[in-house]
């Protein structure tokens, strides 16, 4: 029965950038084995204090689908299996399921462990015999294997004939330097099932873009357990990408490796290890990503109102995720309507508010605003174009004073003239930079009559320049992310003013929100 086995925990965190901690990697623990996931590594317990941390407690989690496994490498040479630290760390964790690797390369016996080819296969053997009689279940992963094969099959065939004698239960093929093509990955295994009668495995990178590829060829020629990162997260370009071959063996290959309802969980669980590792949700991954249903063109649109399978391979529902149409330059009617009947606006695709709408969207990103990660700025945009908008309050005038001394750090005061329901205010407000003074003023000015701003807080702000070439004349576009603590929306502004530009996304965030909180 074809197992999946995850090793973001100990191959994944190898990527550059990322550290969990022991509660990271005992929330992801538990998400992956909800997701229903075989087998989960959970590191090296010889390596380091924090992965002995993390097995000592992940004995206390209730799972249901998932066994834990203790990675870690062979004996070393010409020491007894019993007394390698190594293996007895793996033993002292309390797994159940211990995956080694070996080398399968001879040039990596002969250079990097600087021993011999026959003593390398005597650690293989021997560390594997060693775990098995101690009553553990035990993959061997043939490191470098392909390349290995690629130098010397007799010598790599060997490697796994000593894994067999052992006892181990699979033995994993790596594509450790990630540079094996697919077509190359079927005819080795198929070659080597002549010589081996134990399940095999499967553990790619992602150093040629084949990672997936050579992970579902693998399982074409018979291999039976799957290993891999969510995210496809890894050292250099990465491992296979879990989040990618999970849908495609169940929805492509109908195989029942989880249930449907597991299924609709990966777009949570990828977003969700990607917020624990500190790093952006992968946008474009298939499946999981934020734009893997997305759609911009407005032939495309017009196409999936009518039938969505015309540009989606599967319903985005399947894998947890949804449909988008995005708004820009590139927009058609069909675009428009689709946002709009999203708004609980309704529009027809003929009438002259359609129109308006979409020439004004297309001027503006002439102008250099971009409404994708806009929505908020887009939705008061349809309701000035519609009638529907209504002003909250009307500037009459804004001054910012920046102060710098070699003692202190720059210190930015704004001054803020609005008249609200006829009433004028006039406020002033310090801050680290123009943009927070400015911020902070209007706040001042408007909290009084939309007690509401107390729970609104803009939590990113982003600056590009969008002519590079044009020095500090160019023009510069602010998109700012905002949140009330239930929901996030994205405003924009454009100027070769980045004050004007920001008091524009600023506008828009804040008119939003209070609009926002009075529909709640």
């Amino acid at each position: 029965m074809l197992k999946i086995y995850d090793t973001t925990l100990r191959d994944g965190s190898q990527r550059e950038g990322i550290s969990y901690s022991t509660e990271d990697k005992l929330n992801i623990t538990k998400r992956l084995d909800e997701l229903g996931i075989s087998y989960i590594e959970g590191g090296w317990p010889g390596s380091n204090p924090k992965d002995i941390e993390y097995f000592n407690k992940v004995q206390n989690l209730d799972l249901s689908n998932s066994k834990i496994a203790a990675f870690g490498s062979t004996r070393r040479a010409n020491i007894k299996a019993e007394d390698d630290k190594n293996l007895n760390a793996i033993l002292d964790s309390g797994v159940k399921v211990a995956t080694i690797f070996g080398k399968a390369w001879d040039l990596h016996v002969t250079q990097a462990l600087k021993t011999t080819l026959e003593e390398n296969l005597k650690m293989i053997e021997s560390s594997i015999d060693y775990l098995q009689n101690k009553g553990l279940e035990v993959n061997f992963d043939a490191e470098h294997f392909f390349d290995g094969y690629e130098a010397n099959s007799e010598y790599a065939i060997k490697v796994l004939q000593a894994a067999q004698r052992g006892g181990a239960d699979t033995l994993v093929l790596c594509d450790t330097n990630g540079g094996t093509m697919p077509f190359r990955v079927k005819e080795i295994i198929a070659s080597i099932k002549e010589e081996i009668n134990i399940p095999l495995g499967i553990h790619a990178h992602n150093d040629a873009e084949l990672a997936v590829a050579n992970s579902l060829a693998a399982y074409e020629a018979g291999a039976i357990q799957i290993q891999g990162t969510i995210n496809g997260y890894g050292e250099r370009c990465g491992n296979a990408n879990l989040s990618s071959i999970i849908p495609n063996l169940k929805l492509k290959y109908n195989e029942e490796l989880i249930t449907d309802e597991q299924l609709v969980k990966i777009t949570e669980v990828s977003r969700y290890v990607s917020e624990v590792a500190n790093l952006n949700p992968p946008s474009h991954k298939p499946y999981v990503g934020d734009s893997a249903f997305a759609h911009k063109g407005g032939i495309h649109v017009s196409a999936i109102l009518r039938d969505s399978k015309t540009y989606e391979h599967i319903k985005p529902e399947l894998v947890g995720n949804k449909q988008r149409v995005l708004v820009s330059e590139l927009s058609g009617k069909s675009n428009l309507v689709y946002k709009a009947q999203e708004l609980g606006i309704n529009i027809e695709e003929e009438s002259t508010d359609l129109r308006a709408v979409l020439d004004e969207i297309k001027d503006l990103e002439h102008q250099g605003y971009h409404f994708e990660g806009a929505e908020a700025s887009f939705e008061l945009l349809v309701e000035k174009a519609t009638g529907r908008y209504e002003k909250l309050f009307e500037l009459e005038g804004v001054r910012i004073i920046t102060e710098k001394s070699e003692d202190y750090n720059p210190l930015s005061e704004a001054t803020i003239k609005v008249k609200v329901n006829g009433e004028r205010v006039h406020t002033a407000a310090e801050g680290d930079g123009p943009v927070n003074a400015l911020d902070g003023a209007l706040r001042k000015a408007l909290i009084s009559f939309y007690p509401e701003l107390k729970n609104i807080h803009l939590i990113d702000y982003k600056v590009r320049v969008l002519e590079g070439n044009q020095g500090t004349s160019a023009k510069v576009r602010v998109l700012i992310e905002s949140t009330d603590g239930h929901h996030t929306w994205g405003t924009v502004g454009a100027s070769t003013n980045i004050i004007e530009a920001s008091w524009q996304a600023l506008v828009d965030s804040i008119e939003y929100g209070i609009k926002l909180k009075k529909n709640d």
